[in-house]
């Protein structure tokens, strides 16, 4: 149990520097509050908000990954290094893959919900 509680400990802290530090995460975590209050009248069902508040927390928490490999490899070289420069663009491309997925399923709710689809 305490390693349960030490867990949720450093989790929280995690979260409160990355909101504290990072713009990208502050956004998303505003999203993510939003989205928890309006999904509630554009879900067609509850499958339906668990998919859209799901996909939310993904991106969140591949936004924190992305921040970490960047705040490492900042660490480890803060010049600009080729490989490196890669390696931060992969974490972007991979937080980017994730928004263009929460943007389908919130318009694929909204449109069935409102009878597009």
């Amino acid at each position: 149990m305490k390693r349960l509680i030490n867990a949720t400990i450093h989790s929280l802290r995690g979260l409160r520097y990355t909101i504290a530090h990072e713009a990208a995460v502050r956004q998303e975590v505003i999203v993510l509050a939003l989205a928890v209050l309006l999904g509630f009248f554009v879900a067609p069902s509850p499958a339906w908000y668990v998919a859209m508040i799901g996909v939310l927390l993904i991106l969140l928490a591949v936004e924190l990954l992305n921040t970490s490999i960047e705040r490492l490899s900042d660490h480890v070289t803060p010049e600009h290094h080729t490989e490196i420069g890669i390696i931060k663009d992969a974490g972007s491309a991979a937080v980017f893959c994730l928004l263009l997925l929460a943007g389908l399923v919130w318009l694929a709710a909204i449109a069935v919900r409102f009878g597009f689809l």
